[in-house]
């Protein structure tokens, strides 16, 4: 385990895709300031509202490659075909304030299993709403739409993997549980 790792406070939401994990996250960093969002890295491109640096890392493929070949990244998956997501070491960096990962599925289980840290699973009410929602996002295609749903359902059965699961019914009453529920873990941990 890297050393950095052991001394790090880690909380990781993770999630099916558009089940609200980003828009909670935003929040969450809102009523933790001394929290901070790791940046993950991705070879997708980015959407018209992101920038590099700031919601992910956007890479190439051989960029990518690299990062895996110098043993840069804590965790990686290839989430979606061609579509790769990892979690820079380089994010590991300030042992005093807690850590927030906004993280897929899988790798938030490795995560879990490996450095230990606080894991909640936001669920959508239904794979009806997550489908809803992600046609109201607006951002996919149909056939991405289908993969991030068969995916979904998949990523649906690992949510008792992780410490604490947030049913996402109403935005705002998922905020308020999952920041009672990171309250609770800080102050124990």
């Amino acid at each position: 385990m890297p050393d950095i790792v052991a001394h790090q406070k880690l909380i990781g939401l993770t999630a099916p895709s558009g089940a609200g994990k980003s828009s909670i996250a935003k929040q969450v960093l809102d009523a933790f300031p001394s929290m901070r969002l790791s940046v993950s890295v991705t070879t997708r491109s980015p959407r018209a509202y992101e920038r590099h640096g700031k919601e992910y890392y956007f890479v190439s493929k051989p960029e990518f490659d690299r990062l895996i070949t110098e043993d840069a990244l804590l965790e990686y998956e290839e989430v979606y075909p061609g579509y790769y997501y990892g979690t820079p070491l380089s994010e590991l960096t300030d042992h005093d304030s807690p850590l927030l990962l906004d993280i897929d599925v899988k790798g938030a289980s490795h995560v879990r299993t490996s450095y230990g840290g606080f894991f909640i699973f936001i669920s959508p009410p239904s794979i009806d709403t997550l489908e809803q929602r992600l046609l109201n996002r607006g951002t996919e295609s149909t056939e991405m739409l289908q993969t991030r749903l068969k995916r979904a359902k998949i990523e649906l059965s690992y949510a008792n993997r992780f410490d604490a699961i947030v049913v996402n019914h109403s935005l705002d009453q998922a905020v308020k549980k999952t920041i009672s529920l990171i309250k609770s873990y800080l102050k124990d941990a």
